[in-house]
């Protein structure tokens, strides 16, 4: 009986294994055993630290050259801080001015540039203003008188938030929901003359949602309403007075942003008394509304004086502080609506849409 001849390079005696003086080449493994024989692959070039060692199979090998390279990042950046330190304290010997500091990179200052964005001294903006629903506002003819009313049945939460909202809007007054539809209390508000009606929603005692109508015309803007924190859960917190605020809107830069910055400001009169020392503030970050109530102190206090060589002495000064009378909210704008509230047949000027949002770094307000 013939055997047949074994191939060069494979044992006669074990079918398909390899013998260990075979000089073939046998190619890149893909078992993923190389990188943990060998170490690792290269490291990727450029990239963060961990897309440089993610084509490291072998988890102990990866851990190391990660935290080798971390080292060596964070060891070149000191150095750098060092040197620039000292270049900084050069040039105040020398009396020069100082190299300066570089641009922190965030969010904000990496915004997409938006085609709507508003310059106030726009005339074509100016007169878009001067024709819109609140311009009797800022004309000052026609006062706010906003209406404040609840979900159908509010909490005990409720009714403490709405005593410090009746605070922060001196303009406000109160009226139970008692079962009356949103059609039915949007007439009756505007046939007594109030120009603003705010209607909140409460679901299981969170308070979470916020309706403003801007009445008689519109629009109507709906906002999801979130961090809630009341006055008495404010360290340090104030008591309003009977004073009428002052008004900070900061960051409403596009034409919607613009928009809704004088609905918020038609909720406030236009002559704050400053003798009560009251601001609200909206203020708009990355579309999230943040709703303040201060008050400014001035305290006068005593410091040591450094240009005395007595260290026992000291002097006087006047410092302003400012003191949180709560609530605190924020808001997120869900849908802004033509007109008055409809929910079937409204005519949306803007909702949010997925196709919209093509970057974390692109804003509407």
């Amino acid at each position: 009986m013939v055997k047949k001849a074994a191939k060069p390079g494979k044992s006669p005696g074990k079918k398909g294994r390899a013998t260990v003086d075979s000089d073939d080449d046998a190619g890149p493994s893909t078992s993923g055993n190389a990188g943990r024989d060998s170490g690792a692959a290269t490291p990727k070039a450029g990239g963060s630290i961990g897309q440089m060692t993610s084509g490291i199979r072998n988890k102990q090998k990866r851990g190391e050259l990660y935290h080798k390279l971390k080292h060596q990042k964070e060891k070149s950046k000191a150095k750098e801080r060092r040197k620039k330190q000292k270049e900084a304290e050069k040039a105040e010997a020398a009396g020069l001015e100082p190299p300066p500091k570089p641009l922190q990179h965030t969010i904000d200052n990496q915004r997409e540039a938006d085609d709507t964005m508003v310059d106030p001294t726009d005339e074509e903006i100016m007169a878009d203003e001067n024709d819109d629903e609140f311009a009797a506002h800022f004309a000052n003819a026609r006062p706010p008188k906003v209406l404040i009313t609840t979900c159908y049945k509010p909490s005990k939460i409720m009714y403490t938030f709405l005593s410090e909202m009746l605070e922060l809007l001196p303009a406000a007054e109160y009226y139970k929901r008692n079962g009356f539809p949103l059609k039915k209390i949007v007439k009756f508000a505007a046939n007594r003359e109030y120009t603003d009606l705010l209607v909140f929603n409460e679901d299981r005692k969170q308070i979470n949602g916020l309706l403003l109508v801007h009445l008689p015309d519109g629009p109507t803007a709906h906002f999801r309403l979130s961090n809630l924190k009341l006055g008495a859960d404010i360290k340090g917190h104030g008591r309003a007075t009977n004073h009428k605020p002052e008004l900070i809107l900061n960051h409403f830069d596009t034409r919607l942003g613009h928009r809704m910055g004088r609905m918020f400001a038609s909720l406030f009169p236009q002559d704050p008394q400053f003798r009560g020392r009251r601001v609200v503030t909206f203020h708009n970050q990355r579309d999230f509304i943040f709703v303040r109530h201060h008050r400014y102190v001035f305290e006068e206090k005593e410091s040591r004086d450094r240009t005395s060589k007595d260290p026992a002495k000291k002097k006087k000064a006047v410092v302003a502080r400012l003191q949180e009378l709560g609530p605190r909210f924020t808001l997120k704008l869900q849908s802004l609506q033509k007109g008055t509230f409809d929910s079937k047949n409204g005519e949306f000027e803007w909702l949010p849409k997925k196709e919209n949002k093509t970057s974390r770094r692109r804003f509407f307000l």
